[in-house]
């Protein structure tokens, strides 16, 4: 299903829906049960619409850039992406002083055209359809006459192999590369566990701290600063030929600190175990996007990770609200135990991308 919408025109008449779909949430709404019906069946189609573009937006940027600047590149996206996150929310908090919640929705979907105008560009400017290949466009050439019977030399049906991309089955895939198997596993635990630092981070930091939305910004300019780092560091560093070692140990690392954030008895330790969780999710994201492998079916890892983070988010809370700081240790290490399983597991196979 995804493959479909592997193109940057087909991406964006997908941002182009979402738009419609965000515009349309302040025109129907109302304050009543019907209204409120049509609004989750907006935000319902805008997820969905999500769950399509955003995985195939990280199969095609290695389109724009040389084959030897891939991890840059995709260190620069995952960079701004997490920068967005940050910024989005003091937007947010910003534009609430100007406009009601529900008009929110509306600059949503004027973001969302914006980008669509954007990847529209893209595909005029002839950049391919399919992950890991670049087409360009040339200059028509003035068709001359040809002395034999053979009017092109392009094979029947090259057209279409070039646009639309063959289709990979999963369990072949997974079967194949091992590997990617385990990380895929290790990365929905790990949004299974970070769920509890989404919704239980501001409770932490009152309960233990007496911190309010000062002390919580600092955490996140903490773990925005760490995630700089990280992605300026992760983006000079080659791809090992045991790079699941590497990822699962990272992700360890990470489940450690999200573990210690629940022992941490001052707010430097917060703000010192934040840039070290900023400065870790770089490694593992871009370590797994930026396999061969991985282009080929993104769609099983967002289909994991999405359904770990749904899970995360409605199991989670309960766990918070009964005991925050326990809760962040049990998050942090199912998440190292499941990694360091992952680790022994590359150690016994001899796992290879």
């Amino acid at each position: 299903m995804l493959a479909r919408f592997s193109h940057w025109r087909s991406l964006a008449w997908l941002d182009a829906g979402r738009a419609a779909v965000a515009v349309a949430v302040p025109v129907l709404w109302s304050p009543d049960a019907t209204g409120f019906a049509v609004t989750l069946a907006l935000v319902l189609m805008l997820g969905t619409l999500s769950a399509l573009f955003d995985p195939n937006l990280g199969t095609l940027i290695p389109q724009l850039v040389a084959a030897d600047e891939v991890a840059q590149a995709s260190c620069l996206f995952d960079l701004t992406s997490r920068v967005a996150g940050v910024v989005g929310q003091g937007s947010v908090g910003a534009l609430l002083l100007l406009v009601p919640e529900v008009q929110l929705f509306a600059v949503d979907g004027f973001t969302f055209a914006v980008s669509a105008a954007a990847l529209s560009w893209l595909g005029r400017c002839g950049t391919t359809s399919g992950p890991g290949r670049a087409r360009v466009r040339k200059p028509r050439a003035r068709p001359q006459k040809a002395a034999g019977p053979a009017r092109s030399a392009r094979p029947a049906g090259q057209e279409r192999s070039v646009r639309r991309p063959a289709a990979v089955r999963a369990r072949r895939l997974l079967r194949e590369h091992r590997a990617v198997g385990v990380a895929i596993a290790v990365h929905a635990v790990a949004m299974f566990a970070s769920a509890v630092s989404t919704v239980g981070l501001p409770p932490l930091l009152v309960s233990r701290f007496g911190q309010g939305a000062a002390g919580y910004g600092l955490a996140l300019a903490a773990t925005a600063a760490g995630g700089l780092a990280g992605n300026l560091l992760t983006g000079h560093l080659p791809v090992h030929p045991s790079w699941l070692s590497g990822y699962c140990l990272a992700w360890a690392a990470a489940g450690l600190a999200l573990a210690g954030l629940g022992l941490a008895d001052s707010m430097p330790a917060v703000i010192v175990l934040c840039v070290v969780s900023g400065l870790l999710f770089p490694v593992c994201a871009v370590t797994l996007r930026a396999l061969d492998v991985y282009k080929r079916q993104p769609d099983v890892d967002q289909t994991a990770v999405r359904t770990a983070s749904v899970a995360g988010t409605l199991l989670l809370p309960f766990a918070v609200d009964a005991a925050p700081a326990a809760a962040f240790v049990g998050a942090g290490l199912l998440l190292a135990a499941t990694a360091l399983a992952g680790r022994c597991l590359d150690g016994r196979q001899g796992a290879r991308p």
